[in-house]
């Protein structure tokens, strides 16, 4: 174990501040609903639903006039320790963290992106070159993965891995999403993480749809 993947789940009531502190993690926050203003040393941003932000300067963040929710994913070294958002309007809470084993003689990217499954949809069996932690946005979804099946619900986490074979099942009565960040080769900068297992795969329709929000070369913290 190199380096940790922490997923923070952040509520602000409307005109909420809170800070993120500088220091070494890298850091994506994702807006599920709402909207924040984003303001570093260098940096002025408004955040709408469904959009995100990377960087790991001192930020100061504003909800709007809507209660806001916030995912929050930070990479950080092994031994770092993180801590939930601390401030007066603001509920903050740790949904789950992983272990990631990264190479330092390697280069990395952070990806963030938006998974969408229609009614019925799936992600035929498959691996990716890194690991990530994946949160429901709507719907439901069966995870099969290593003999086991796990069934998540909207703002529910689970880690993948990445070189583990992986089937995933959307609910069949409703259109189902999720958002994820994962730690790539930076060689596959713009380029897709899958890998089909079974051969047969590689030519069917594929039901998912993608939206990629950061795909950012990084430094290792």
């Amino acid at each position: 174990m190199s380096h940790k993947l922490w997923l923070y789940r952040d509520e602000l009531a409307p005109q909420t501040t809170y800070a993120l502190p500088a220091g070494q993690a890298v850091r994506l926050v994702y807006v599920v609903s709402g909207g924040l203003r984003i303001a570093g040393d260098t940096l002025q941003a408004t955040l709408g639903a469904n959009s995100a932000y990377t960087g790991n300067p001192e930020l100061q963040l504003k909800s709007g006039h809507l209660a806001t929710l916030v995912l929050r994913w930070e990479l950080t070294a092994a031994a770092a320790v993180t801590a939930p958002a601390n401030a007066s309007g603001v509920s903050s809470r740790l949904l789950l963290e992983a272990a990631m084993t990264l190479d330092p003689a390697r280069q990395y990217l952070l990806r963030g992106d938006r998974v969408d499954f229609p009614p019925g949809g799936e992600a035929l069996t498959h691996t990716h070159q890194g690991g990530g932690i994946r949160c429901l946005l709507s719907g439901g979804i069966d995870i099969h993965t290593q003999g086991t099946t796990h069934h998540y619900a909207p703002l529910e986490p689970w880690f993948e891995a990445g070189p583990d074979p992986v089937y995933a099942a959307a609910s069949k009565s409703e259109a189902s999403a999720f958002a994820r960040v994962m730690i790539l080769p930076r060689e596959l900068l713009g380029k897709s993480s899958i890998t089909y297992v079974n051969a047969e795969d590689l030519d069917k329709p594929k039901s998912q749809k993608y939206q990629v929000f950061i795909d950012a070369p990084i430094a290792l913290p």
